[in-house]
């Protein structure tokens, strides 16, 4: 049975981004110390953005033994790794390069390729990594995800066929809007993660939130992120008050 989520809000996205490096230092100190390794699934967005802004500052930096830590990605845009809209250039400018992660250590996924050859290849990625063999799922150590204010996550859409993979830990998706071909993880890897931690800001997301956590009878998991919930692991929602204006239940307010 999933776990009931942990909902935390905080006063404006700057607190709620340092919240989550910390937490994002915390649990790779921890997997590090069990498992000498530390896997990570990185989110594009501009939350993320800021997130990695913070890990790469001093004040972080020398907080996580980063040649331990392993980067993948819950999904990326098929355009090349120098685009835009990649979530990997990003991740690369703000996070890898400014820590000088080595470049086996990043794992991303090939946008350039075709989105099946590179989903392919991507399950074997995560086949090497977590030493899984074929049936179980694997586990990563942290998941960081946003959410849309259609409730999509990673590149899961509402009513697409990835939403519906069963088997498969990466497939092609399909966006509504924007780059429309892309890359994402599965749900049945984000749901056997140890942690998955939701960071959400805004207004604009704040109808979908309540939709989503306090689980009305008027939402039946239509929303992809509502179909978010851990096996075993600790589901965790990082809300600023925009984001958490319109919930009813109680959350505890971290500074």
């Amino acid at each position: 049975m999933a776990r009931t989520p942990e909902l935390h809000t905080f006063a404006d996205a700057q607190q709620l981004v340092r919240a989550a490096a910390t937490l994002f230092v915390t649990e790779g100190q921890q997997a590090i110390r069990e498992r000498a390794q530390f896997l990570v699934a990185l989110s594009g967005g501009s939350t993320p953005k800021a997130l990695y802004a913070v890990l790469a500052s001093q004040e972080f930096a020398t907080r996580l033994d980063w040649s331990k830590v392993h980067f993948l990605f819950g999904d990326e845009r098929a355009v090349p790794p120098t685009h835009s809209d990649s979530n990997f250039a990003l991740a690369n400018t703000l996070l890898f390069t400014p820590l000088n992660i080595p470049p086996a250590h990043i794992h991303r996924m090939r946008g350039e390729d075709s989105v099946e050859t590179a989903a392919m290849q991507y399950e074997d990625t995560l086949r090497r990594l977590t030493s899984t063999t074929p049936g179980p799922w694997p586990v990563l150590d942290l998941v960081l995800l946003g959410m849309g204010e259609d409730g999509h996550t990673a590149s899961l859409f509402p009513g697409t066929a990835a939403l519906m993979e069963e088997s498969r830990w990466v497939v092609p998706g399909q966006s509504p809007q924007g780059t429309r071909s892309r890359i994402t993880l599965t749900l049945g890897v984000i749901n056997h993660a140890s942690v998955v931690l939701f960071l959400v800001t805004g207004q604009n997301k704040a109808h979908v939130v309540r939709r989503i956590v306090e689980s009305r009878i008027d939402s039946p998991d239509t929303y992809p992120a509502a179909k978010v919930r851990p096996e075993t692991g600790r589901l965790l929602w990082y809300l600023d008050r925009a984001a958490a204006s319109e919930l009813t239940v109680p959350t505890d307010e971290l500074s």
